[in-house]
């Protein structure tokens, strides 16, 4: 069954982007002529989980305090950044809501007066603490993360974590008004996850469920990738395979036969209204749902021509590209450069950006270290 391709995806040029959220200076392009604007930065890679394909159980190895970015120069990258057409910024982890300074760097950012939009990713647990804080310093958006509406099957998946703290953390996004919140699945084939369940949390809410494909990000030494033996319900340390992954064509034709069954209409392409972000992801809809449901293809559709990012580690390297281990350390240039060193090492970043990214088959860091 071939399915009809959505217009639009979730990029700078979106038609539901604001008026008043528009590039208003120029932006730094790289070597193909790619506008690059968006920034991920990974303000940690601890976290209050240990989900299964994002880092060991042990956690990530310990790090002295000293080789990872302060706060201040954190915000002083981005500053500097935002000379260079950065408009939009992403804080992940690890989970950035355990790193301390949290709601102090988003108020920074937040008076950048380049930057025009801040959006966090987050496991949810810890936002009904924190969502108050958050919104107050100039939090607009989040992304909250979620692989299973199973309790069980979320406990093997992250190892220490329970459900009800996550869904609590969706309650507390919608409640403090942070627009879009989107739900973040990674979709792996041995895992039988109930993709029309999570489709269905668009129905009623304002709720922008996203579907992963997944991505092999690690190594054979220091990944380990959770596979579920169905004979004992627990995970192993099988590392990442093709077999795993499920294509969004798939998941749409699962999604829209499951509809069927329920005696719902199916997806149709969401031509308008869709949620505002920086992404790649391309987005349908229920008829009539209060929220959408999107897809982001990186293994059966690289959208490597549309990128629009760099990313910054937690131990201060730049990172031009997801899936490559080409990075530039600018840590010691924000601690004892000038703004001069700093910004040629992030145009040195950017000049070497890779045109797209070859076979994908792993990398040196977990995805907890990188930031995603």
């Amino acid at each position: 069954m071939t399915q009809p391709e959505p217009t639009n995806t979730e990029d700078a040029t979106s038609a539901a982007t604001p008026s008043d959220r528009a590039p208003t200076h120029e932006h730094l392009r790289d070597t193909y002529g790619r506008s690059i604007d968006y920034l991920r930065i990974s303000v940690t890679d601890k976290c209050n989980l240990r989900c299964v394909y994002c880092m060991p159980a042990s956690g990530v190895p310990y790090r002295p305090h000293d080789e990872l970015l302060r706060i201040e120069e954190i915000a002083r990258f981005v500053r500097l950044a935002a000379r260079e057409g950065i408009r939009r910024v992403r804080l992940t982890g690890g989970e950035p809501l355990v790193a301390k300074g949290i709601v102090d760097l988003i108020r920074q950012i937040k008076a950048i007066p380049e930057i025009e939009d801040i959006a966090l990713t987050t496991n949810g647990a810890l936002l009904p603490r924190l969502a108050p804080a958050l919104k107050d310093a100039g939090l607009d958006r989040v992304n909250i993360s979620l692989d299973t509406l199973d309790p069980a099957q979320f406990g093997r998946i992250t190892r220490i974590g329970e459900i009800e703290g996550t869904l609590a953390g969706i309650d507390a996004a919608l409640e403090y008004g942070f627009d879009p919140v989107k739900i973040n699945c990674v979709v792996v084939r041995r895992l039988e996850q109930d993709v029309f369940g999570f489709a269905r949390l668009s129905l009623d809410r304002p709720l922008h469920v996203r579907f992963i494909e997944y991505m092999p990000i690690g190594n054979d030494e220091t990944r380990a990738h959770g596979a579920l033996d169905p004979e004992s319900a627990t995970y192993d340390a099988s590392l990442w395979g093709q077999s795993d992954v499920v294509p969004t064509s798939e998941l749409i034709e699962r999604i829209n036969a499951s509809a069927a069954r329920a005696g719902m209409p199916g997806l149709e392409p969401a031509s308008s209204d869709v949620p505002f972000g920086a992404g790649p992801a391309c987005y349908w809809r229920f008829p009539d749902a209060a929220g959408t449901v999107g897809f982001i293809s990186a293994m059966s559709n690289h959208f490597c021509s549309q990128c629009n990012r760099l990313r910054l580690t937690a131990d201060g390297t730049i990172r031009p590209c997801l899936f490559s281990d080409d990075e530039y350390s600018v840590r010691e240039a924000l601690r004892s450069g000038s703004d001069d060193d700093v910004l040629a090492i992030y145009r040195a970043a950017l000049a070497h950006k890779p045109e797209e990214h070859g076979l994908i088959d792993g990398t040196a860091r977990f995805m907890s270290q990188i930031g995603g």
